[in-house]
């Protein structure tokens, strides 16, 4: 089968021929029809993302496909079911093994490139606003990277919990994506001044920040008292520094978020998460924004979309119709 390895974190990833696996013990094995790409997929190109697998490994953290084989002691699956899995790689390849444990059943009404967009994107949102933040109806929420693939969902996810969503990205484009997702204010990063901007909107009550450097720095400013900052990622790449006493003066609190692991020590956030997410999925509350599908022979170019930040909301890898 084709697979889209990285052999070092010195050298581009590549597809390459390799052996189909058989699932393990609590594995199912999964035809793999689209994979939805990640910032962290960059990182671990580089080596630098908190779980790059051991070399050599198959990119690619989330997938939709159909269940093709089964390991010993799965329950709960049968070959043909519709799945999505967060395997934390693997996923740019025509078939992958997972742990049956991190599979989900496909709504009926969901397409398997919606399905590869859905779970990080919109889990890391909804994780964040709901179980950290605590996003109350009526609060500020300030999104920044809000036309990435985690940010038009936090916008997404931030109205229909009744918040007021303040947008910030860079361009009219971006700006317009983060619109139609719902936002009730936009701030265009590249021309105007994030704090000034929040100020005359009275501060945010939560800060959701995918991106780190200047930006986080100017919200955290803004912020109201008692306000929460949800740091997401840190797509600058630079990583802020933060005075703890200023963090005492305005009573602030800084909220970590790192969705995948949850499913190491509390697996029910992610699952009662993903319940409810593809309840809003089916009911039409929910519509995953993809702005590119591209084969898996363009995977690289799938990459280079993110690392531009050329791209809003999600890039998908289709690998079989």
């Amino acid at each position: 089968m084709k697979a889209f390895l990285v052999q070092s974190h010195e050298v581009a990833p590549k597809i390459e021929e390799v052996a189909v696996p058989e699932p393990a013990k609590g594995e199912i094995r999964v035809r793999i029809h689209a994979c939805g790409l990640n910032f962290a997929d960059l990182l671990m190109v580089k080596g630098t993302y908190q779980d790059t697998p051991e070399l050599p490994f198959t990119l690619g953290m989330e997938v939709a496909g159909t269940v093709d084989s089964l390991g010993d002691g799965v329950e709960g699956f049968a070959p043909g079911d519709r799945v999505a899995v967060f395997g934390g790689q693997g996923g740019l390849a025509e078939f992958g093994c997972f742990d049956a444990r991190r599979a989900v059943h496909l709504p009926d009404a969901m397409s398997m490139v919606d399905a590869a967009a859905f779970q990080i994107a919109y889990g890391t949102s909804h994780v964040a606003l709901d179980h950290r933040a605590r996003l109350q109806p009526g609060e500020t929420l300030l999104v920044l990277g809000a036309a990435g693939g985690v940010g038009l969902t936090a916008v997404e996810i931030g109205k229909l919990m009744g918040a007021t969503v303040v947008a910030c990205a860079r361009g009219a484009a971006k700006l317009e994506a983060a619109k139609a997702a719902g936002a009730d204010h936009l701030i265009d990063a590249e021309t105007q001044d994030i704090r000034a901007e929040m100020n005359a909107l009275g501060g945010a009550d939560v800060v959701y920040d995918p991106v780190g450097g200047e930006q986080f720095m100017a919200a955290f400013r803004s912020c109201k008292p008692e306000a929460r900052l949800l740091p997401i990622g840190f797509a600058s790449g630079e990583v802020p520094q933060i005075k703890s006493n200023h963090l005492l003066v305005k009573n602030l609190s800084v909220l970590g978020v790192y969705w995948g692991g949850y499913l190491q020590f509390r697996p029910d956030v992610v699952t009662d998460s993903l319940a409810t997410l593809m309840g809003w999925y089916s009911d039409g509350r929910l519509s995953p924004h993809v702005s590119h599908v591209l084969e898996l022979e363009a995977a690289d170019e799938g990459l280079e979309l993110l690392r531009s930040r050329a791209s809003t909301g999600k890039v998908v890898i289709k690998i079989v119709d």
